[in-house]
Protein backbone atom coordinates (compact mmCIF):
# COMPACT_ATOMS: atom_id res chain seq x y z
CA UNK A 1 0.00 0.00 0.00
CA UNK A 2 1.53 3.59 -0.87
CA UNK A 3 1.99 5.19 2.34
CA UNK A 4 1.06 8.74 0.73
CA UNK A 5 -2.37 7.80 0.39
CA UNK A 6 -4.22 10.34 1.96
CA UNK A 7 -6.11 9.31 5.21
CA UNK A 8 -9.81 9.75 5.58
CA UNK A 9 -12.34 10.09 9.09
CA UNK A 10 -14.98 7.05 8.21
CA UNK A 11 -17.37 9.89 7.15
CA UNK A 12 -15.10 11.51 4.49
CA UNK A 13 -14.60 7.49 2.90
CA UNK A 14 -18.17 6.90 2.77
CA UNK A 15 -19.00 10.13 1.17
CA UNK A 16 -15.74 9.21 -1.40
CA UNK A 17 -17.40 5.51 -1.57
CA UNK A 18 -20.66 6.40 -2.42
CA UNK A 19 -19.73 8.94 -5.32
CA UNK A 20 -17.12 6.70 -6.66
CA UNK A 21 -19.71 3.40 -6.33
CA UNK A 22 -22.29 4.99 -8.40
CA UNK A 23 -19.86 5.20 -11.15
CA UNK A 24 -19.29 1.62 -11.28
CA UNK A 25 -15.92 2.07 -10.09
CA UNK A 26 -14.13 -0.45 -8.30
CA UNK A 27 -12.92 0.69 -4.40
CA UNK A 28 -10.15 -0.73 -2.19
CA UNK A 29 -11.13 0.71 1.28
CA UNK A 30 -7.42 0.36 3.75
CA UNK A 31 -7.11 0.22 7.21
CA UNK A 32 -5.68 -1.36 10.17
CA UNK A 33 -7.95 -4.05 11.72
CA UNK A 34 -10.88 -2.79 13.81
CA UNK A 35 -11.87 0.40 12.56
CA UNK A 36 -15.07 -0.27 10.83
CA UNK A 37 -14.41 -0.74 7.40
CA UNK A 38 -16.68 -3.29 7.43
CA UNK A 39 -19.34 -1.14 8.76
CA UNK A 40 -18.78 1.36 6.64
CA UNK A 41 -19.61 -0.89 3.55
CA UNK A 42 -23.27 -2.00 5.19
CA UNK A 43 -24.19 1.39 5.93
CA UNK A 44 -23.35 2.62 1.98
CA UNK A 45 -25.42 -0.78 0.73
CA UNK A 46 -27.87 0.54 3.42
CA UNK A 47 -28.23 3.85 2.16
CA UNK A 48 -28.11 2.18 -1.47
CA UNK A 49 -31.13 0.22 -0.73
CA UNK A 50 -28.74 -2.37 -1.49
CA UNK A 51 -28.00 -6.23 -0.81
CA UNK A 52 -24.39 -7.04 0.52
CA UNK A 53 -22.61 -10.44 -0.42
CA UNK A 54 -19.81 -10.35 2.30
CA UNK A 55 -17.15 -12.46 0.84
CA UNK A 56 -13.70 -13.41 2.43
CA UNK A 57 -11.48 -14.06 -0.10
CA UNK A 58 -9.38 -15.26 2.38
CA UNK A 59 -11.01 -18.23 2.88
CA UNK A 60 -11.70 -19.10 -0.82
CA UNK A 61 -9.79 -20.64 -3.22
CA UNK A 62 -9.47 -20.25 -6.99
CA UNK A 63 -12.25 -22.40 -8.27
CA UNK A 64 -14.55 -20.51 -5.66
CA UNK A 65 -14.20 -17.30 -8.00
CA UNK A 66 -14.12 -19.26 -11.44
CA UNK A 67 -16.27 -21.93 -10.61
CA UNK A 68 -15.64 -25.79 -11.68
CA UNK A 69 -15.85 -27.08 -14.91
CA UNK A 70 -18.31 -30.21 -15.97
CA UNK A 71 -19.47 -31.61 -18.72
CA UNK A 72 -22.75 -31.82 -20.76
CA UNK A 73 -22.85 -34.98 -22.97
CA UNK A 74 -26.02 -33.01 -24.29
CA UNK A 75 -24.24 -30.95 -26.17
CA UNK A 76 -20.76 -32.30 -25.74
CA UNK A 77 -19.33 -29.17 -24.24
CA UNK A 78 -17.77 -27.85 -21.21
CA UNK A 79 -19.19 -25.77 -18.86
CA UNK A 80 -18.84 -24.03 -15.85
CA UNK A 81 -20.82 -24.02 -12.91
CA UNK A 82 -20.22 -20.49 -10.71
CA UNK A 83 -20.53 -20.22 -7.16
CA UNK A 84 -23.78 -19.74 -5.18
CA UNK A 85 -22.18 -16.69 -3.42
CA UNK A 86 -21.86 -14.63 -6.36
CA UNK A 87 -25.26 -12.65 -7.43
CA UNK A 88 -27.00 -14.31 -10.85
CA UNK A 89 -29.10 -12.19 -13.21
CA UNK A 90 -31.95 -14.12 -10.81
CA UNK A 91 -30.62 -12.48 -7.80
CA UNK A 92 -30.06 -9.15 -9.73
CA UNK A 93 -33.75 -9.02 -10.69
CA UNK A 94 -34.78 -9.37 -7.08
CA UNK A 95 -32.73 -6.00 -5.51
CA UNK A 96 -32.18 -2.52 -7.05
CA UNK A 97 -28.60 -2.59 -6.30
CA UNK A 98 -26.28 -5.58 -4.78
CA UNK A 99 -22.99 -4.32 -3.60
CA UNK A 100 -20.35 -6.83 -3.84
CA UNK A 101 -17.94 -6.85 -1.01
CA UNK A 102 -14.71 -8.01 -1.39
CA UNK A 103 -13.27 -8.44 2.34
CA UNK A 104 -9.57 -9.41 3.02
CA UNK A 105 -9.10 -9.26 -0.45
CA UNK A 106 -4.91 -8.49 0.40
CA UNK A 107 -5.06 -11.80 2.55
CA UNK A 108 -6.20 -13.70 -0.67
CA UNK A 109 -3.16 -16.30 -1.92
CA UNK A 110 -1.71 -14.51 -5.32
CA UNK A 111 -3.79 -17.26 -7.10
CA UNK A 112 -7.06 -16.18 -5.70
CA UNK A 113 -6.30 -12.28 -6.22
CA UNK A 114 -5.59 -13.46 -10.09
CA UNK A 115 -8.80 -14.46 -10.19
CA UNK A 116 -10.47 -11.67 -8.99
CA UNK A 117 -8.59 -10.03 -11.48
CA UNK A 118 -10.53 -11.30 -13.98
CA UNK A 119 -13.60 -10.70 -12.22
CA UNK A 120 -13.08 -7.10 -11.29
CA UNK A 121 -11.30 -5.74 -15.16
CA UNK A 122 -13.93 -7.65 -17.06
CA UNK A 123 -16.85 -8.04 -14.57
CA UNK A 124 -17.00 -11.78 -15.78
CA UNK A 125 -14.79 -14.66 -15.33
CA UNK A 126 -15.37 -18.38 -17.25
CA UNK A 127 -18.69 -18.39 -18.26
CA UNK A 128 -19.92 -16.14 -15.37
CA UNK A 129 -20.89 -12.47 -16.07
CA UNK A 130 -21.77 -9.64 -12.71
CA UNK A 131 -25.02 -8.15 -13.38
CA UNK A 132 -25.39 -4.48 -14.19
CA UNK A 133 -26.71 -3.27 -10.85
CA UNK A 134 -23.44 -5.02 -8.82
CA UNK A 135 -21.05 -2.75 -7.47
CA UNK A 136 -17.28 -4.01 -6.07
CA UNK A 137 -15.94 -2.69 -3.22
CA UNK A 138 -12.81 -4.56 -1.79
CA UNK A 139 -10.98 -3.87 1.52
CA UNK A 140 -8.43 -5.17 3.32
CA UNK A 141 -5.13 -4.07 6.44
CA UNK A 142 -2.15 -2.48 5.05
CA UNK A 143 1.28 -4.49 5.02
CA UNK A 144 2.10 -2.30 8.46
CA UNK A 145 -0.71 -3.90 10.02
CA UNK A 146 1.78 -6.84 9.92
CA UNK A 147 -1.47 -9.47 9.16
CA UNK A 148 -1.47 -11.86 7.12
CA UNK A 149 -1.39 -9.93 3.20
CA UNK A 150 -0.14 -10.88 -0.07
CA UNK A 151 1.30 -7.75 -1.93
CA UNK A 152 -1.93 -6.45 -5.09
CA UNK A 153 -0.21 -6.92 -8.46
CA UNK A 154 0.21 -3.14 -10.08
CA UNK A 155 -2.78 -4.38 -12.84
CA UNK A 156 -5.12 -5.02 -10.06
CA UNK A 157 -4.28 -2.34 -8.12
CA UNK A 158 -4.83 -0.22 -10.77
CA UNK A 159 -8.28 -0.95 -11.35
CA UNK A 160 -9.21 0.34 -8.39
CA UNK A 161 -9.68 3.92 -6.64
CA UNK A 162 -7.92 3.40 -3.71
CA UNK A 163 -9.16 5.32 0.34
CA UNK A 164 -7.58 4.63 3.55
CA UNK A 165 -9.46 4.95 6.10
CA UNK A 166 -8.55 6.20 10.21
CA UNK A 167 -10.01 6.64 13.22
CA UNK A 168 -11.86 10.14 14.11
CA UNK A 169 -13.81 10.35 17.31
CA UNK A 170 -16.23 12.62 16.53
CA UNK A 171 -17.25 10.10 13.55
CA UNK A 172 -17.19 7.48 15.83
CA UNK A 173 -19.15 9.34 18.79
CA UNK A 174 -22.12 10.41 15.73
CA UNK A 175 -22.17 6.19 15.01
CA UNK A 176 -22.32 5.47 18.66
CA UNK A 177 -24.92 7.61 19.59
CA UNK A 178 -27.14 6.17 16.58
CA UNK A 179 -26.33 2.69 17.61
CA UNK A 180 -26.71 2.48 21.51
CA UNK A 181 -23.38 2.32 22.64
CA UNK A 182 -23.40 1.57 26.55
CA UNK A 183 -22.86 5.23 28.01
CA UNK A 184 -20.40 4.51 30.51
CA UNK A 185 -18.23 3.95 27.11
CA UNK A 186 -19.03 6.68 25.40
CA UNK A 187 -18.42 8.86 28.73
CA UNK A 188 -15.16 6.97 29.16
CA UNK A 189 -14.21 7.32 25.82
CA UNK A 190 -15.42 11.16 25.57
CA UNK A 191 -12.96 12.13 28.38
CA UNK A 192 -10.04 10.40 27.20
CA UNK A 193 -10.10 10.52 23.41
CA UNK A 194 -7.19 8.34 22.55
CA UNK A 195 -8.26 5.20 23.88
CA UNK A 196 -10.39 4.99 21.31
CA UNK A 197 -8.24 3.41 19.74
CA UNK A 198 -4.52 1.80 20.97
CA UNK A 199 -2.91 -0.61 18.32
CA UNK A 200 0.38 -0.73 18.05
CA UNK A 201 1.79 -3.35 15.26
CA UNK A 202 4.86 -3.38 16.92
CA UNK A 203 3.39 -4.79 20.31
CA UNK A 204 3.54 -8.64 21.25
CA UNK A 205 -0.34 -7.91 22.89
CA UNK A 206 -2.81 -9.71 21.48
CA UNK A 207 -5.51 -7.75 22.99
CA UNK A 208 -6.05 -3.99 22.03
CA UNK A 209 -8.64 -1.16 22.03
CA UNK A 210 -10.15 -0.41 18.61
CA UNK A 211 -13.84 0.98 17.71
CA UNK A 212 -14.76 -2.96 17.49
CA UNK A 213 -13.64 -4.49 20.66
CA UNK A 214 -15.32 -1.36 22.63
CA UNK A 215 -18.42 -2.61 20.86
CA UNK A 216 -17.98 -5.75 22.40
CA UNK A 217 -17.58 -3.91 25.95
CA UNK A 218 -20.40 -2.19 25.38
CA UNK A 219 -22.54 -5.21 24.85
CA UNK A 220 -20.89 -7.07 28.01
CA UNK A 221 -22.12 -4.05 30.13
CA UNK A 222 -25.55 -4.54 28.62
CA UNK A 223 -25.19 -8.07 29.70
CA UNK A 224 -25.17 -7.14 33.71
CA UNK A 225 -22.45 -9.92 34.56
CA UNK A 226 -20.22 -9.50 38.00
CA UNK A 227 -17.46 -6.76 38.34
CA UNK A 228 -14.72 -9.55 37.94
CA UNK A 229 -16.07 -11.48 35.50
CA UNK A 230 -16.32 -8.12 32.89
CA UNK A 231 -12.92 -7.09 34.21
CA UNK A 232 -11.51 -10.19 32.62
CA UNK A 233 -13.98 -9.91 29.49
CA UNK A 234 -12.58 -5.97 29.24
CA UNK A 235 -9.19 -6.89 29.85
CA UNK A 236 -9.70 -9.80 26.82
CA UNK A 237 -11.09 -7.09 24.51
CA UNK A 238 -8.71 -4.01 24.65
CA UNK A 239 -5.76 -4.66 26.81
CA UNK A 240 -5.13 -4.94 30.69
CA UNK A 241 -4.11 -1.41 31.02
CA UNK A 242 -7.56 -0.08 29.64
CA UNK A 243 -9.11 -2.49 31.52
CA UNK A 244 -8.18 -1.40 35.08
CA UNK A 245 -8.57 2.50 33.72
CA UNK A 246 -11.99 1.78 32.16
CA UNK A 247 -13.41 -0.35 35.55
CA UNK A 248 -11.78 2.31 37.41
CA UNK A 249 -13.91 5.16 35.70
CA UNK A 250 -17.26 2.86 35.76
CA UNK A 251 -16.60 2.76 40.32
CA UNK A 252 -16.22 6.70 40.10
CA UNK A 253 -18.90 7.52 37.79
CA UNK A 254 -21.13 4.78 39.52
CA UNK A 255 -21.24 7.27 42.92
CA UNK A 256 -22.44 10.35 40.75
CA UNK A 257 -26.40 11.49 40.99
CA UNK A 258 -28.76 9.97 38.79
CA UNK A 259 -29.35 11.88 35.63
CA UNK A 260 -32.84 11.28 35.90
CA UNK A 261 -32.78 13.25 39.26
CA UNK A 262 -31.13 16.12 38.10
CA UNK A 263 -33.14 16.53 35.17
CA UNK A 264 -36.52 16.10 37.51
CA UNK A 265 -34.63 19.26 39.38
CA UNK A 266 -34.29 16.69 42.53
CA UNK A 267 -30.42 16.95 42.69
CA UNK A 268 -28.89 20.00 42.35
CA UNK A 269 -25.24 19.89 43.37
CA UNK A 270 -22.54 17.54 42.61
CA UNK A 271 -20.58 15.79 45.66
CA UNK A 272 -17.49 14.90 43.72
CA UNK A 273 -16.00 16.76 40.72
CA UNK A 274 -13.49 13.56 39.50
CA UNK A 275 -13.54 14.82 35.88
CA UNK A 276 -13.82 11.97 34.08
CA UNK A 277 -16.78 10.70 35.90
CA UNK A 278 -18.56 15.15 35.12
CA UNK A 279 -17.90 13.62 31.56
CA UNK A 280 -19.45 10.54 31.66
CA UNK A 281 -22.14 12.10 33.68
CA UNK A 282 -23.08 15.28 31.64
CA UNK A 283 -22.92 12.26 28.31
CA UNK A 284 -25.91 10.25 30.22
CA UNK A 285 -27.66 13.74 31.00
CA UNK A 286 -27.70 14.24 26.85
CA UNK A 287 -28.94 10.85 26.45
CA UNK A 288 -31.77 11.36 28.76
CA UNK A 289 -32.50 14.14 27.39
CA UNK A 290 -33.03 12.87 23.81
CA UNK A 291 -34.94 9.51 25.46
CA UNK A 292 -37.57 12.68 26.92
CA UNK A 293 -37.24 14.35 23.24
CA UNK A 294 -38.21 10.96 21.51
CA UNK A 295 -40.79 9.69 23.35
CA UNK A 296 -42.30 13.27 23.09
CA UNK A 297 -41.96 14.04 27.25
CA UNK A 298 -44.01 17.43 28.13
CA UNK A 299 -41.63 17.76 30.51
CA UNK A 300 -38.80 18.39 28.11
CA UNK A 301 -38.31 22.18 28.41
CA UNK A 302 -38.29 21.36 32.03
CA UNK A 303 -35.43 19.02 31.57
CA UNK A 304 -33.58 20.98 29.67
CA UNK A 305 -34.00 23.96 32.26
CA UNK A 306 -33.00 21.83 34.76
CA UNK A 307 -30.18 20.47 32.80
CA UNK A 308 -28.70 24.02 32.07
CA UNK A 309 -28.99 25.53 35.56
CA UNK A 310 -27.43 21.93 36.81
CA UNK A 311 -24.41 22.58 34.78
CA UNK A 312 -24.44 26.36 35.08
CA UNK A 313 -23.66 25.63 39.14
CA UNK A 314 -21.30 22.12 38.69
CA UNK A 315 -19.58 22.51 35.46
CA UNK A 316 -16.36 24.64 34.28
CA UNK A 317 -16.98 25.83 31.33
CA UNK A 318 -15.27 23.22 29.03
CA UNK A 319 -17.46 20.71 30.44
CA UNK A 320 -20.65 23.22 29.76
CA UNK A 321 -19.58 23.94 26.21
CA UNK A 322 -18.71 20.14 25.74
CA UNK A 323 -22.26 19.35 27.42
CA UNK A 324 -24.31 22.02 24.93
CA UNK A 325 -21.92 20.70 21.87
CA UNK A 326 -23.60 17.39 22.27
CA UNK A 327 -26.73 18.00 22.85
CA UNK A 328 -26.98 19.99 19.96
CA UNK A 329 -24.74 19.05 17.49
CA UNK A 330 -24.62 14.91 18.35
CA UNK A 331 -27.90 14.71 20.00
CA UNK A 332 -30.01 17.43 18.06
CA UNK A 333 -32.12 18.56 20.64
CA UNK A 334 -34.47 20.91 19.87
CA UNK A 335 -33.45 23.58 22.54
CA UNK A 336 -35.98 26.46 22.26
CA UNK A 337 -34.40 30.02 24.19
CA UNK A 338 -38.49 30.67 24.53
CA UNK A 339 -39.08 27.91 26.30
CA UNK A 340 -36.28 27.43 28.94
CA UNK A 341 -36.55 29.94 32.04
CA UNK A 342 -32.87 30.09 32.97
CA UNK A 343 -31.54 30.35 28.90
CA UNK A 344 -30.94 34.22 29.08
CA UNK A 345 -28.93 33.78 32.37
CA UNK A 346 -27.16 30.38 30.70
CA UNK A 347 -26.24 32.16 27.29
CA UNK A 348 -24.60 35.58 28.91
CA UNK A 349 -22.42 33.36 30.59
CA UNK A 350 -21.24 30.92 28.16
CA UNK A 351 -22.82 31.83 24.77
CA UNK A 352 -19.97 33.37 23.45
CA UNK A 353 -17.55 30.26 24.18
CA UNK A 354 -20.23 27.94 22.78
CA UNK A 355 -20.22 29.93 19.70
CA UNK A 356 -16.17 30.04 19.28
CA UNK A 357 -16.56 25.92 20.01
CA UNK A 358 -18.88 25.53 17.04
CA UNK A 359 -16.74 27.98 14.70
CA UNK A 360 -13.91 25.87 15.37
Amino acid sequence: MDTATRQLTPNSAKASINHAIRRKRPIFLWGPPGIGKSDIVHQIGESMNAKVIDVRLSLWEPTDIKGIPYFDSNVSKMFWAPPLELPDEEMAAQHDNIVLFLDEMNSAAPAVQAAAYQLILNRKVGTYTIPDNVYIVAAGNREADKGVTYRMPAPLANRFVHLEMTVNFDDWFEWAVENNIHQDVVGYLTFSKKDLYDFDPKSPSRSFATPRSWSFVSELLEDGIDESTTTDLVSGAVGEGLAVKFMAHRKVASQMPNPGDILEGKVSELNTKEISAMYSLTVSLCYELKEANDANDKKFNDKVNNFLRFAMDNFETELVVMGIKLALTQYSLPIDPDEIECFDEFHERFGKYITAAQQA
